[in-house]
């Protein structure tokens, strides 16, 4: 058990007899009243998000995770199958367990899995990856003002919102906390 006061981005902890890790979070000191810390949280099995506020002088139960190095290797639409690069087992997780982070993940890419009683319950990506244009609608003339944006395709099938003079073969820099184009790769 430990003070709500230590909760921060990636904290696993038990709430509610279930598992939850924090996608984010902020300390509150109001000029009335104790601090308080106000969390979003996100259930590592069901992908059910709600957001919570911990009195400051409130315990929480910090859970321990085991990390693994994983690869990944392919997915059938509804499962990820990852291969653990020490033991060479074979972890799936299905889409809802990975959220926006089953577009960003492209074959052979190593990812930190984070385990809890055997059962593989997070994943954990760099910050930023770098993925290839499949398909890019050409852009259209007149269209200058700023900040025009299209939709365009990537290797994995995931589509994102880049700016219209991306075309088909270019690499983009996405960020993996909410899949967002960063930039467009230098060759």
């Amino acid at each position: 058990m430990a003070s709500a006061g230590e909760i921060k981005r990636d904290s696993v902890l038990r709430y509610k007899n279930e598992i939850w890790v924090v996608s984010d979070f902020q300390h509150v000191n109001p000029g009335k009243g104790s601090a308080f810390v106000r969390a979003k949280l996100k259930n590592v099995k069901t992908g059910k998000a709600l957001e919570n506020t911990f009195k400051s002088n409130e315990t929480v139960e910090f859970v321990e995770m085991d990390r693994k190095n994983l690869q990944y290797t392919y997915n059938d639409g509804s499962v990820w199958n990852f291969m653990d690069t020490d033991s060479y087992d074979e972890i799936t997780l299905s889409k809802e367990q990975l959220g926006e982070k089953a577009g960003l993940i492209k074959e052979g890419q190593e990812v930190d899995g984070w385990f809890y009683e055997g059962e593989c319950l997070i994943i954990n990506m760099p910050k930023k990856v770098t993925l290839e244009v499949v398909d890019a609608p050409p852009a259209v003339k007149g269209d200058t003002s700023n900040n025009v944006t299209k939709e365009v395709t990537l290797e994995t099938g995931y589509k994102v919102k880049a700016p219209i003079f991306i075309k088909t073969g270019d690499k983009l820099i996405l960020s993996t906390e909410d899949g967002s184009y960063v930039e467009r790769a230098k060759e």
